[in-house]
């Protein structure tokens, strides 16, 4: 098993980003043509995803997940000052820690010759949902 870690750095509170790229040159770099690639992220309000990165269909996601977990609902996570030994810049952020929920933290794909066995359309994504931040994703060759 290999595993590497890589990091992101988003742009906004909530944006999505391919990085089937990067975990593809990982792969190359690691030299094994075909196993599981296990994308793993470590942070409980971004999510990964394999979906097609179009900038339509993003605002639509954004849109979607808002509707489902939309912030500022008076969640119990929210009530800050009734949290013990948390950061003064902690941000009210429930509903991203919700969201992520819904979408899943991992994403597991086959790769063959080097390449993601992904669809035509289909990219590994970072969904960054309380940003902008600096994320780590960890990556696992089996």
């Amino acid at each position: 098993m290999f595993i590497e870690k890589i990091s992101i750095q988003t742009s906004s509170s909530f944006s999505c980003h391919a990085i089937t790229n990067q975990i593809e040159n990982i792969i190359e770099c690691v030299g094994q043509q075909e196993g599981v690639v296990c994308v793993s992220g470590m942070h409980s309000t971004t999510a990964l995803i394999v979906n097609e990165m179009e900038e339509r269909l993003i605002l639509d996601l954004e849109k979607w997940l808002n509707e489902l977990a939309p912030p500022l609902q008076g969640y119990k996570h929210d009530d800050l000052y009734l949290r013990d030994n948390i950061p003064e810049d902690e941000p009210k952020n429930a509903h991203s820690h919700l969201q992520a929920l819904l979408l899943g933290n991992d994403v597991t794909v086959p790769f063959k010759d080097g390449k993601l066995q992904l669809g035509k359309y289909q990219d590994v994504i970072l969904v960054e949902l309380d940003g902008p931040r600096e994320r780590s994703v960890v990556i696992s060759i089996q």
